[in-house]
């Protein structure tokens, strides 16, 4: 619970700072940068060197990819025909195509499974969703973002292979596979400055986070949320559960994290991205407080399955 605690104290500072104006105008950009810089790679360095691939984990392994590629075909094809613009359609990939499996995912796994659920949880969010964000997420940031003149293939992978967390997850992957991992002493470092993600992260969503009943941003939010914690668990548990007869632990863990609200470094990345920092705000604001909701009717309905 403290982790849950923590997202709604870290939500409330940031709004507060933002209405004392204590901060810098912009001051949020500036806790974006830190995160994107200094968090991010920290956390690839620390824990993608000890990923532990193994059969049984399939299931957790494609479940934040299968959700971040279905968020890329809806999205696009629905602002294709809704007229949206291409930052919009980028925020809602991000924000509606990668779940919270961390900050709120491994208190509510280890919660509802107990530690063997827990280690499924870190795989599937290490292995799964952070990759996906380092990966697929920094391109579709990129792509999503460029005018004309800056969406050349050249320019678009010279952002993606200049970005440092995609150095760092780079970096975390040869170690993985050469067996290599940094000495006690430099891991407690690493892991510090890995504990900075989620607070400051927070933060700087709350410096942004203004929930406007005029705001023309609404639709989209209803949209985005709709398929984050409706239609994306619902894809995955009829795949898992009733085509592939997906049973045990793995299979429960896998559908209880689809089923996680926003993850709220994609929206600090649609943010320094210039990818509708509002709307993505709304998405992390909005979106988390529900999927306690709608996480409540997954769990019943993967029990009673």
């Amino acid at each position: 619970m403290g982790n849950v605690i923590l997202i709604f104290i870290c939500l409330m500072l940031g709004v507060v700072l933002q209405k004392i104006k204590v901060f810098p105008k912009n001051g949020h950009v500036t806790l974006n940068q830190f995160v994107i810089y200094i968090s991010l790679p920290a956390l690839s360095l620390y824990f993608i060197p000890k990923v532990v691939m193994r059969s049984e984990l399939l299931f957790p392994l494609c479940t934040s990819w299968i959700g971040f590629i279905l968020a890329y075909v809806f999205f696009t094809l629905l602002g294709r025909w809704l007229g949206w613009s291409k930052k919009l359609i980028g925020c809602l990939i991000l924000t509606g195509g990668l779940g919270n499996t961390a900050f709120i995912g491994f208190p509510v796994v280890e919660a509802l499974f107990g530690k063997q659920g827990l280690k499924t949880a870190i795989v599937l969010d290490q292995a799964g969703t952070f990759v996906v964000m380092a990966t697929l997420g920094i391109l579709v940031a990129t792509t999503h973002s460029a005018s004309l003149k800056d969406s050349g293939a050249s320019v678009i992978l010279k952002r993606v292979f200049t970005f440092p967390p995609f150095i760092a997850f780079l970096i975390a992957a040869t170690m993985n596979v050469s067996g290599f991992d940094f000495t006690e002493d430099i891991q407690e470092v690493i892991m510090n400055i890995c504990r900075t993600t989620a607070p400051v992260a927070l933060v700087a969503v709350g410096m942004q986070l203004k929930i406007d009943r005029k705001s023309k941003y609404w639709n989209s939010l209803y949209i985005g949320l709709f398929f984050k914690l409706i239609l994306m668990p619902a894809i995955i548990f009829t795949l898992y559960k009733v085509i592939l007869g997906g049973k045990g632990l793995e299979t429960n863990v896998s559908l209880i994290e689809a089923s996680m609200g926003p993850m709220v470094t994609a929206a600090v990345l649609a943010s320094a991205y210039g990818l509708k920092p509002k709307l993505a705000g709304m998405m992390i604001g909005v979106g988390i407080p529900v999927s306690f909701i709608t996480l409540d009717f997954w769990y019943w309905l993967i029990l009673n399955y």
